[in-house]
């Protein structure tokens, strides 16, 4: 398998005249594209970059962020991406812990940047060069002298890493705690994006979206993907539904790989129509599970032509996968490619005790010798001793299979509720509720109880006037076993979620939420 480098100009040789890039009212050919790439490549040489050194970046999508990723693909460099929104304790730990040797960023990001590499200054980080873009206070270098201006020693463009280098280290959220590392090497990165060019069926010259961001590993696979293929990686540096719309709709973007989050907010857009999205073939979903509701918004708005549900991580990106989600609502299918997931008893870290009965649930466990898996966290044995068992990654997610062996995620074992003794998943109370016609978002908590140690709670935007009564009787009338019912309702202006969507059910049962005035 070739590296990232290798593959990119592979893209260039095919279709040099071919749209790769959109910005805003910046737009670049593979040609021109490489150029560019090869300026920021010669950059990372000046700064003194070497293979292994970590790049670390708190960009949002744009042309810049996309370039480096790139760039550090021909170089060896590792592109470490962090949240633009991260706070100056949180990018402060992700210098420290990855050894930065230099720092990007903008001004959105500016104040945490700075302060950042102030608490950071240690040996190893204290001396990075700090690189701005637009003007950004607080740099020792700008981005404009350092990445554009840069004269490229030789030319043609040529890959110095292999296809065993390290490519990027994604950080896992932390919202339990310390971000873990994920590094990533080429290969796996190589693979992945063959993976996502299979599963979701992807042709020559798609245009995308590119809105996911590229410090998490669906932003990450859509630029590569993208790459691959020759197609159209259009930037949205932050999510609008209106300008999504508005890109969608211009553009004439053919693929959506979205979490569930940025399909709600599409269709619940009062522009939205079936005719603005009439472009997208191929609508892909992953991060989270969707509710049944939302699964049938999407086939109904956007009727794709494939609507997948890919089911996977940072660590190992494809779990399984279904290639038509409306057809049976929360199944995330079967295995991907050369991949085996396993259902392991609740508890256990052995990869062989697996339950047996359809509908039991179990803690999800994917194999670890697969082409598109990491191989252990950076610098945290104590996570790989959690998750990495006998040669099988455990997930941290629940799940079962149904009657036809296709796999349903109900959660994360953290999330999981125990009330009076049973263990109830919030994802399939929240399917549930998801049903009703006055229900535009749910979320489902645990509080504490003193008698039964948690009572179920449903925390709702409501789409149109409902009372606590009437969603208990919609819960009564459904197949929901009267102990997995919702014994309080809390209505929400909004759901506290991460900056991916990921519901953050903690913020739930702290309180911290703004309710329905």
């Amino acid at each position: 398998m070739p590296d990232l480098g290798r593959a990119f100009l592979a893209a260039v040789a095919r279709s040099p005249a071919a749209c790769a890039i959109v910005d805003g009212d910046r737009r670049l050919d593979y040609a021109g594209w490489l150029e560019r790439i090869h300026r920021a490549t010669a950059g990372l040489d000046e700064l003194g970059l070497r293979p292994g050194d970590h790049l670390v970046t708190v960009l949002r999508n744009r042309l810049e962020a996309a370039t480096l990723h790139w760039a550090c693909q021909f170089a060896g460099v590792v592109i470490t991406p962090v949240n633009w929104r991260a706070t100056r304790g949180e990018l402060g730990y992700v210098l420290r812990d990855a050894d930065a040797r230099a720092l990007v960023y903008e001004p959105v990001s500016a104040a945490a940047a700075a302060a950042a590499a102030a608490a950071a200054a240690e040996p190893a980080t204290g001396s990075a060069p700090r690189i701005a873009l637009d003007g950004a206070p607080g740099a020792t270098h700008s981005f404009e002298d350092v990445f554009e201006s840069a004269r490229p020693a030789a030319a043609p463009l040529a890959p110095r890493a292999t296809p065993d280098d390290v490519s990027l280290m994604l950080y896992t959220s932390g919202t339990t705690g310390r971000g873990k590392g994920v590094p990533r090497r080429q290969r796996a990165e190589h693979a992945a994006a063959h993976s996502c060019i299979a599963h979701h069926q992807y042709a020559f010259g798609e245009s995308t979206l590119g809105v996911m961001p590229l410090y998490h590993t669906m932003g990450v696979r859509a630029l590569l993907v993208s790459g691959l293929l020759n197609g159209c990686f259009v930037c949205q540096p932050r999510f609008d539904a209106a300008e999504a719309l508005a890109l969608i709709e211009g553009e004439g973007i053919t693929s959506l790989f979205l979490v569930p989050t940025l399909y709600h907010d599409l269709l619940g857009h009062p522009e939205f129509s079936p005719a603005r999205v009439a472009s997208v073939r191929r609508a892909s979903f992953a991060g989270m599970p969707m509710t049944d509701a939302l699964v049938r918004r999407v086939q109904e708005g956007f009727r794709p032509d494939l609507f997948v549900n890919h089911y996977g991580s940072s660590e190992v990106f494809t779990f399984t996968i279904e290639q038509q989600a409306h057809a049976k609502p929360g199944s995330a299918g079967r295995a991907g490619l050369d991949q085996e997931v396993r259902v392991v008893r609740l508890g256990s870290t052995d990869p062989e005790d697996v339950v047996a009965a359809p509908g039991e649930e179990g803690q999800i466990a994917v194999r670890l010798d697969h082409e598109e898996a990491f191989e252990g966290y950076w610098r945290r044995p104590d996570a790989d001793a959690k998750a990495l068992h006998d040669g099988w990654y455990f997930t941290g997610d629940t799940g079962h299979r149904d009657d036809d062996g296709d796999l349903f995620v109900t959660g994360r074992v953290d999330d999981m509720l125990v009330s009076g003794g049973e263990n109830i998943t919030p994802v399939e109370v929240e399917n549930v509720l998801s049903l009703h016609p006055a229900v535009a978002e749910v979320a489902v908590a645990g509080l504490p109880d003193d008698r039964w140690g948690q009572q179920v709670a449903a925390f709702v935007v409501r789409r149109g006037a409902v009372a606590e009564g009437a969603l208990d009787e919609h819960c009564r009338s459904s197949t929901l076993p009267a102990f997995k019912r919702p014994r309080s309702y809390m209505f929400l202006r909004e759901i506290p979620k991460s900056p991916v969507g990921k519901i953050l059910r903690r913020r739930l049962v702290a309180g911290e939420y703004e309710a329905e005035e």
